[in-house]
């Protein structure tokens, strides 16, 4: 069954402030309902903690609410650990959506932990939005691909997302040519013939979802470079990109792949991290 809603977090700063935008006006182009969630994880201080973070969950909803017409916007205030809460949120939802550092982190970090740990464990898509305010380009959304599970999972949220906002999906594959040692001979035309077969299967890949989604325009882009490097470099003029929670060259137990990790640390647009509802238990 569909989920008909967005989780958004929020926790009173800037970067919450900036994703409950961003989660309404998702909604609102969407069709979904908005599911507004405060953790707060300070009943053992007394009413005045308890006042502070009923505050917190109702300026977030009434800011929603100013920003969409028709969208069912509900509230809920729960106890306990953010990021466990926030896993446990994300099993009935289309999304989760975080601002990229929230009240308690260290002002030097880009993402914060619990933007981290959610989008590492979370069920189906985690948007991580920078604050305070974001800038729409209305130009594409860029998606990463590598022919993983993850890849195909966070291509379906990009054409779902482009087709809710008429732009087209920029389908980015990045071949990384090994280092060849010195006494392999014949090595470079081994090297050759990889590189023309990966980026012929990456073309291929992109066929079927034009044929699957005629009403989207996709293109397709397959250069060589570092995965990372072009995703952020074709992620700077993007109003989202879109990227599996791990690729085919990561750690079986990391729950971030390094490309994941990197997208997230350096781009200013939202970032949507996915994972295949498959995987969860």
């Amino acid at each position: 069954m569909m989920a008909r809603h967005i989780v958004v977090g929020v926790d009173g700063s800037a970067p919450a402030t900036a994703a409950v935008e961003w989660a309404a006006a998702d909604a609102q182009r969407r069709g979904l309902g908005l599911r507004i969630v405060h953790v707060c994880e300070q009943w053992r201080f007394g009413d005045e903690a308890t006042r502070y973070c009923a505050g917190t969950l109702a300026a977030a909803a009434d800011r929603a609410r100013g920003l969409t017409g028709d969208v069912e916007v509900t509230t809920e205030l729960r106890s306990g650990n953010v990021i466990e809460v926030l896993i446990s949120e994300s099993a009935s939802a289309d999304s989760v959506v975080l601002g990229s550092r929230g009240l308690g982190g260290f002002a030097g970090l880009v993402v914060g932990s619990v933007g981290l740990g959610v989008a590492g464990h979370a069920t189906g898509p985690v948007v991580i939005v920078r604050g305070p305010s974001v800038v729409q380009y209305g130009r594409r959304v860029v998606v990463g691909d590598d022919g993983s599970d993850e890849s195909e999972a966070a291509m379906q949220y990009a054409v779902e997302q482009a087709r809710a906002r008429g732009v087209p999906v920029h389908v980015v594959f990045a071949w990384q040519m090994p280092i060849a040692p010195p006494y392999a001979a014949g090595y470079s035309t081994i090297l050759e013939g990889a590189r023309e077969q990966e980026i012929r299967m990456a073309a291929e890949r992109v066929v079927p979802w034009r044929e699957k989604n005629p009403d989207v325009e996709i293109i397709g882009e397959q250069v060589i470079g570092h995965p990372a490097d072009v995703l952020i470099q074709a992620g700077g003029t993007a109003d989202l990109v879109v990227v599996g929670s791990r690729g085919l060259g990561g750690f079986a137990s990391a729950v971030l792949g390094s490309v994941s990790h990197a997208v997230l640390h350096h781009l200013t647009c939202p970032v949507a991290v996915v994972r295949p509802r498959k995987q969860q238990a």
